[in-house]
């Protein structure tokens, strides 16, 4: 073979195998799930700082509001360091909610990873999950702990309400946060009020505020303040253990540590009891308090909600003092349907959990989206819950819509879903249910909020703690309802 043929011999196959290349790439681009349409804004930083200052606004959803209308309800970002895919879309979202860990495993901020510990409910998957939120959620629908819950919860209500002046203004967030926070420690670990409850909660305090920080830890930073105080709670709440190690009585475990305690597993060490009781003590700081918080303020904002709030607690209180039964079982509060649809109102409003972060451990297309291995994806639950498709005039507050709505419906998931459902979501409507009906009963509807406005970031909150002017009811003014 001469030089020529050899040369146009090697061009013919080099040209048959650009246009091979060609025709695949072309397939390829076929047969490949596309990437949901976004942006990954800025090198490093991503879209990261826009949607902190969104955030920071009264209207944190208008970072996803804009790429909705440009992208449509599912789209791709880059936020907190990774490429992720946000889900505003109620399908979608559930599906994410519902798949196992197969699928999708948590993923968070780092600086949060670091404070939950690495044995945390919140971030751990498979076998060890699984029996964890088992446990604590069997205890959690017990009859014996939500009859204790009650209990404690009325104590503290009224020995915190017992001392509200009408002189000057009483601040409901900071009454909330104290009274949600013993009865849940109470719950989860059997601790009194005390001098060891004081001390935990200041560390408690020091140790949540550093949950969003930078992930820097160096002396003097927020989440170096954090770790300790972390460590310091660690060190109490291993003492605890210990003395229950020697003294369990299995056949009645008293409290969720006693549950862990009680299953035997070797997996169930003292360092993974106390990341977890840690981590659930969370809704006793910040969850629970706000959403009695918000339901005040709302009411407030809402004359005619908060009068028939108040006629059917009213009615309750009579019925229950006729029958010579001052005290209120958990079945009567959870019995009242007004006040559920407040407290539902409420969830679907202020969002306290805006969302959940998830990994994709495999490629996972949903509803037409392909999310690749290895994103995060972010189902926000605020764009959900404040869609004009699902809701009508859905920033304003209308505890009303929810007398035919289905509680359980795909764009209402303000306790997340699937294997990861909030475990005490039932105790978390008992408390507010708890609260509200002793603020409505004790305190006249002459009551007065002062001014005070919701900050969305980094937890939900309100500004001035939300003061309120509150005037006691007579006893007359008791019995008789208004209607």
């Amino acid at each position: 073979m001469d030089n020529c043929t050899g040369n146009l011999l090697a061009t013919a196959i080099l040209l048959s195998a650009i246009i091979f290349y060609r025709k695949l790439k072309l397939l390829s681009s076929y047969t490949t799930p596309r990437l949901p349409l976004g942006t990954l804004g800025w090198p490093f930083l991503g879209e990261t700082l826009d949607f902190i200052s969104c955030a920071y606004s009264d209207r944190p959803e208008t970072f996803m509001d804009k790429r909705r209308l440009i992208y449509g309800k599912v789209f791709k970002s880059h936020i907190f360091g990774n490429p992720t895919i946000v889900s505003t879309d109620a399908e979608v979202s559930r599906s994410i909610l519902q798949s196992d860990e197969k699928t999708f495993v948590p993923s968070y901020p780092r600086s949060l990873t670091e404070l939950m510990g690495k044995s945390s409910v919140l971030l751990i998957s498979g076998n060890l999950q699984r029996r964890i939120h088992g446990l604590i959620g069997a205890f959690c629908k017990s009859s014996h702990l939500k009859a204790q819950i009650t209990c404690d919860m009325q104590k503290y209500v009224q020995e915190s309400m017992k001392s509200w002046s009408e002189d000057h203004p009483v601040y409901i967030q900071d009454q909330a946060k104290n009274i949600a926070f013993q009865v849940l420690v109470k719950a989860l670990i059997s601790l009194d009020p005390g001098q060891d409850m004081e001390f935990l909660k200041k560390q408690f305090q020091e140790f949540i505020a550093g949950l969003m920080s930078l992930p820097i830890n160096v002396p003097g930073s927020r989440l170096y303040r954090s770790l300790q105080a972390r460590k310091k709670m660690v060190n109490l709440i291993h003492r605890i253990i210990q003395d229950k190690r020697s003294s369990l009585d299995s056949s009645f475990p008293k409290d969720i540590a006693e549950i862990l305690l009680s299953d035997g597993s070797q997996q169930l060490t003292d360092d993974v009891i106390s990341d977890n009781i840690i981590d659930l003590m969370i809704p006793g700081e910040d969850s629970v308090p706000v959403l009695m918080t918000l339901a005040i303020k709302y009411l407030s904002d809402c004359p005619t909600a908060l009068q028939q709030l108040t006629d059917e607690n009213l009615r309750l209180k009579r019925i229950k003092e006729n029958l010579e039964e001052p005290l209120l079982c958990w079945r009567d509060y959870l019995s009242l349907p007004f006040t559920q649809n407040v407290i539902t109102e409420t969830l679907r409003m202020g969002n306290i959990i805006i969302g959940v972060m998830r990994k994709a451990t495999k490629d996972v297309e949903i509803k037409g989206h392909f999310i690749p291995k290895g994103w995060c994806v972010f189902t926000y639950f605020r764009s959900i819950h404040l869609d004009e498709d699902a809701y009508d005039s859905p920033y304003q507050f209308n505890p009303w819509r929810w007398q035919e709505r289905d509680t359980s419906g795909s764009s209402f998931t303000p306790f997340g879903g699937g294997q990861r459902l909030c475990p005490g979501l039932d105790l978390a409507r008992l408390e507010a249910s708890i609260f509200l009906h002793h603020f409505v009963t004790q305190f006249s509807d002459r009551w007065a909020a002062e001014e005070d406005c919701i900050i969305n970031f980094p937890t939900v909150r309100m500004k001035r703690r939300m003061p309120v002017w509150v005037k006691r009811r007579r006893d007359d003014s008791c019995s008789k309802p208004k209607h």
